[in-house]
């Protein structure tokens, strides 16, 4: 018996999909405060759908009476809604974390919970590793709210483990998600026609296919053991060469004018980014993810490359810059450095 919260927006509905498909799972309750779209309803099948909120104690009344022993936590917000605020993110983060974790405390029925974090809890600096492990921490104090949120959120989850031993808590943390059905902060930032970039960096991304995100909740979900696990794509990819694939003008901006400048390129968009989104447009980051192929046993099936040009197919930008204008500029520059090369 599996409930996942969350199960009106991605990716705790398609997470749903995946799961009613499993003969191995005779049930499973599917919990949002929002109604899910008839579309997911759909999808959804066999699932039960129940309308209530993490933060309400019905929660624990739901988990004890339907004997749940598997918690999907998917229901965590990246920004805070458009009719809300910052603290009304944080009360949906923070507070709907542990009041649900405290209600599996309560349910003796429970064994395994699944948490959605973010990579965004390695923050951003100049002074990052090229990879994070699981073991290492932000180089300096967080700022985003998002990214405290995971921290607090990851701590409840580890509060719970310490108390209930026999519950096996797995911790996700998710690189930035990409994808042609998503459009998450990344791909939003590569939407824009004319993409402002920080002059005099070029951040290293490692991104994760939307779908590879699914596949690896639901392996942790399945079969997964407890632990905590970097969940990214294969290889990395620079800003300008993410900006240039896409087909955007990238226009350089010094970092103290990055979000006044850019705003007046991209409009009221550069509004929504939070301080570790421009973080990471800034520094990037890397993930270590051995533990991701050694114990969940996880092979991402799209590299950050892919998962990149999926996005753009599936998008269907309009392109400002022409494929065949960054091939003829790439070749010129190769036949000038193989030239100068031989002169030497």
């Amino acid at each position: 018996m599996v409930l996942v919260t969350g199960a009106s927006r991605f990716p705790g509905g398609f997470l749903v999909s995946r799961l009613v498909q499993h003969p191995g799972i005779e049930r499973v309750v599917a919990v949002d405060a929002v109604s899910p779209s008839k579309d997911m309803i759909r999808r959804m099948g066999r699932a039960e759908f129940v309308r209530a909120d993490i933060r309400n104690p019905l929660i624990g009344k739901i988990i004890r009476g339907a004997e749940v022993d598997t918690v999907v936590h998917a229901a965590v917000l990246a920004q805070a809604p458009k009719s809300g605020s910052r603290a009304a993110m944080k009360d949906m983060n923070v507070i709907g974390a542990m009041q649900l974790f405290a209600a599996c405390q309560k349910a003796p029925s429970v064994r395994k919970v699944v948490l959605r974090s973010a990579s965004a809890v390695y923050g951003g600096s100049p002074k990052d590793p090229a990879k994070f492990t699981e073991e290492m921490s932000a180089r300096r104090p967080l700022q985003g709210g998002w990214a405290r949120d995971c921290i607090e959120m990851e701590g409840y989850a580890r509060r719970l483990g310490r108390r209930r031993p026999d519950i096996g808590v797995s911790i996700l943390r998710l690189a930035p998600l990409m994808g042609p059905r998503l459009h998450g902060w990344v791909a939003r930032y590569l939407s824009s026609p004319i993409v402002p970039s920080i002059l005099g960096r070029d951040a290293r991304m490692q991104l994760l296919h939307e779908e590879d995100a699914l596949s690896a909740l639901e392996r942790a979900t399945v079969t997964g053991p407890a632990g905590t696990f970097n969940v990214a794509g294969d290889g990395a990819v620079m800003m300008s060469q993410a900006i240039r694939r896409a087909g955007r003008a990238e226009v350089p901006i010094p970092f103290s004018l990055f979000r006044s400048a850019g705003r007046a390129l991209m409009g009221s968009q550069m509004r929504s980014f939070t301080h570790e989104q421009l973080d990471y447009f800034h520094f990037g980051c890397g993930l270590d993810t051995t533990r991701m192929r050694a114990d969940l046993r996880f092979e991402p099936r799209w590299t950050t490359m892919q998962a990149l040009d999926d996005f753009v197919r599936g998008a269907r930008l309009s392109r400002v810059i022409k494929p065949h204008w960054v091939d003829r500029a790439e070749s010129t520059v190769l036949a000038v450095a193989g030239a100068e090369s031989q002169i030497r």
